[in-house]
């Protein structure tokens, strides 16, 4: 028997109704289920427990997802699956930018939900790099310690982020196309490839000197990336 303990899922969503049904097909699933019933509450106990995902809704009153999510990524990398009563791509990319690991629209099934929660958790987990310790662009990344170091100085990055990084670092000077980077970092086969755009802009944002004028993440034209040395 395991002795590893169950991952631990908060739901902050403001439908008690909903966030039962879906707490309860979470633990059908083995994960351990808190539950918040608004923003405040839901951001307060994830600082404070560090859940190992969290499932939060878009639109709470008093503090909705978006400020919740950008609250949360200030201190914390908690991967977050975020629940949107509407579907329009502003409120995705959004969420996205923020720092969401994955969407799903409502209304959707339970089933799905915890589809979508199982494989962030893998994705989360089971990232590795095959080197210990990554080096190009005044970068040093230290796979084993999970750490970013840009000209000496700690860098923060958010999952995706990083996981990106790994990606370009460990193949310099090779093209990744946008859905080739979907399907390794988010284990996506299908999918909307706006997701890597906006997760390559923040980062670019967070390692190179101009943003808008990238000097080792290039854009590759028609195909998608590639890391200059």
């Amino acid at each position: 028997m395991s002795s590893e303990p169950d991952p631990r899922v908060l739901v902050v969503d403001d439908d008690p109704a909903l966030a039962e049904v879906v707490a309860r097909y979470l633990r059908r699933d083995g994960y351990e289920v808190d539950y918040a019933p608004d923003g405040p509450t839901g951001l307060e106990r994830a600082l404070a427990t560090r859940p190992d995902l969290v499932v939060l809704d878009l639109m709470m009153p008093g503090m909705d997802g978006f400020e919740v999510c950008r609250r949360l990524r200030e201190t914390a990398d908690v991967p977050v699956v975020m629940l949107t009563a509407r579907g329009e791509e502003a409120d995705r990319i959004a969420g996205l930018d923020l720092g969401a690991d994955d969407y799903v629209t409502k209304p959707f099934s339970p089933g799905e939900l915890a589809a979508r929660v199982r494989a962030v958790l893998r994705r989360a987990t089971a990232q590795a790099a095959p080197a210990a310790l990554l080096i190009g662009g005044g970068l040093e990344v230290d796979t084993l310690a999970h750490t970013v170091r840009r000209k000496g100085a700690p860098v923060t990055l958010t999952t995706k982020e990083y996981d990106l990084l790994v990606t370009f670092l460990t193949a310099p000077g090779r093209a990744f196309r946008r859905e080739e980077l979907l399907e390794t970092v988010w284990g996506w086969s299908i999918g909307d490839t706006s997701t890597v755009t906006v997760h390559v802009r923040r980062l670019r944002e967070k390692i190179e000197d101009d943003a808008s004028a990238p000097r080792h993440l290039a854009t590759v034209r028609g195909v998608g990336y590639r890391w200059e040395p």
